[in-house]
């Protein structure tokens, strides 16, 4: 399963959620990641993210903690994805130092198969990414 950074995602938020979100990340200097998950088996899948998720400044030794997870189950709970279909979730993290220019996710999973990763983002004003999986 690859993960990749979408430039122009097409994503349909309540304008309502999309405000409180850009007020609290401004507000404390937090990074969103917006994940889009595509189960194309024809099985169903099973998904959770770690609580020893980060994300590691590629300028310095700055790691960012995650705070909050939207739509996905904490490990050791697994959620279940249908048979051809999306699943959307979101992690909240600290924020990263103004210095910072790229970051790598990392999902820890202390040696489970199946961790996510993504290297080498590049850091935009926003500090809100859409990532694709699958």
């Amino acid at each position: 399963m690859s993960t990749t950074v979408i430039t122009k995602p097409k994503v349909d938020i309540s304008p309502e959620l999309l405000k409180e979100i850009k007020t609290v990340v401004h507000e404390q200097g937090q990074v969103v990641l917006h994940f889009i998950l595509y189960n194309l088996s024809t099985h169903e899948s099973a998904i959770r993210i770690w609580p020893t998720s980060y994300l590691y400044d590629n300028q310095s030794s700055h790691v960012s903690d995650l705070m909050h997870v939207e739509n996905i189950t904490m490990f050791p709970v697994w959620q279940t994805i249908p048979p051809l279909s999306t699943s959307y979730f979101t992690l909240i993290f600290s924020g990263l130092p103004r210095a910072c220019s790229s970051f790598d996710f990392v999902e820890d999973c202390k040696g489970s198969p199946g961790a996510w990763s993504l290297k080498g983002i590049s850091r935009n004003e926003s500090d809100v990414y859409y990532l694709r999986i699958g």
